[in-house]
């Protein structure tokens, strides 16, 4: 079957310039992290603030014999901006139908799996359950399905969250600049996207078909979503899919850059790994060692000191609550990546989207916080 080009928008997809794509990619492609030396690690570690060429200095190979002396200038950094502060929240996965044909993916439209859409009832019964732990921020999340899971639908869940829960995020399809101002109106403050990897050679192969092989409309979603009104956009590339070094490069320089042409906008990163998938065990979560991830996180950190970092349940909980109050500011807990499995209104369960590690309940991350001297915070925004 002969597919689409990838760099080639589809039709109802929204084009605006493409300067900053154009520049994180000549970065990205210029980045050759084998030069850098011992002396230009230590000139990074005592550059503040910290410059993209001293970011990639700090994803280098030459910085990993550096990683006590980073993870101390992030914990510098850390407390500076954030204090002893660790947010807490959780994802609601709402549906899992899929569209694409992501190779990585366990929703991706070829897997044979349980496909759910929750009705607008059981997404209340869920976050009515979720709201009962006392979290105060939500994640909502679904398949890249615009048949199954409209923005219609998607405006419904945000309404429902927005009666329990003081921040909601989504996790989505990438969308038109004016349907990111309709979620928001419906009671969305931010949105994550992934970019997966920002090689986009790589990205063609990865992505066989549906609207995610579009690398470009991807690339551009936190954009649209801050012209959309959005008060906050996530990034991240997935790691292991690619070079994890460049793509931890090219992540970085994305969020800086919407960072300097959105100055008002709330940054955050996501540090995510390459996770097992059902029904495809070649999967292989180890190809980003731990002390790889640290260096991404605490150079993330030096970089983005204003930033929010999440380390999510893919990892470890002992790997997380040290990385929590090193560089991590966000936490989530008591998470399922299936489809109704919160504990709300019985009814039809949907396979997971990926196999996590910390499956700790929300008083359990509390208390693990707490026992490291740190503050759990259940709401980072306070709406006057």
């Amino acid at each position: 079957m002969e597919r689409i080009n990838h760099m080639e928008y589809m039709e109802g997809m929204e084009t605006i310039p493409e300067d900053i794509m154009e520049e994180v990619i000549a970065r990205m492609e210029a980045y050759d992290y084998d030069r850098y030396t011992e002396a230009d690690v230590r000139r990074a570690l005592d550059s503040n603030p910290l410059a993209p060429e001293g970011f990639a200095a700090l994803l280098s190979p030459a910085a990993m014999p550096f990683l006590e002396d980073m993870a101390k200038r992030a914990r510098e950094e850390t407390r500076k901006h954030f204090g002893n502060s660790v947010y807490i929240f959780t994802p609601i996965y709402i549906s899992n139908y899929c569209e694409n044909h992501c190779v990585y993916c366990g929703f991706n439209c070829h897997n044979r799996i349980r496909r759910v859409k929750l009705d607008l009832d059981r997404i209340e019964a869920e976050m009515k359950a979720i709201s009962e732990t006392g979290l105060e921020e939500i994640l909502i999340l679904t398949g890249e399905s615009p048949a199954m899971s409209d923005v219609a639908y998607i405006g419904e869940a945000c309404k429902i969250a927005r009666r329990y829960f003081r921040m909601v995020g989504l996790e989505i399809y990438p969308v038109n600049t004016e349907e990111y101002a309709y979620l928001h109106d419906c009671g969305a403050d931010f949105v994550t996207v992934f970019q997966e990897t920002y090689n986009s050679e790589k990205y063609e192969t990865l992505h066989l078909a549906g609207r995610k092989r579009i690398f470009p409309y991807r690339f551009h979603a936190q954009e649209r979503a801050l012209r959309g009104g959005m008060r906050g956009v996530a990034f991240a590339a997935l790691l292991g899919l690619d070079d994890c070094r460049k793509d931890a490069f090219a992540t970085g320089m994305h969020a800086h850059l919407i960072q300097r042409k959105y100055p008002h906008a709330e940054i955050s990163i996501s540090c995510p790994r390459l996770c097992p998938i059902i029904n495809n065990d070649r999967i292989n979560p180890k190809d980003v060692h731990e002390a790889q991830l640290l260096q991404v996180i605490t150079a993330y950190r030096i970089f983005l000191p204003f930033a929010n970092i999440t380390i999510s349940t893919r990892e470890r909980a002992a790997f997380r609550d040290n990385v929590i109050g090193m560089a991590a500011t966000k936490i989530s807990a008591g998470v399922s990546t299936g489809i109704g499995g919160h504990g709300g209104e019985e009814g039809e369960q949907g396979d997971d989207q990926f196999e996590i590690s910390d499956r700790r309940t929300v008083d359990q991350v509390y208390d693990a916080i707490r026992e490291k001297g740190l503050q759990p915070v259940m709401n980072e925004y306070v709406y006057v």
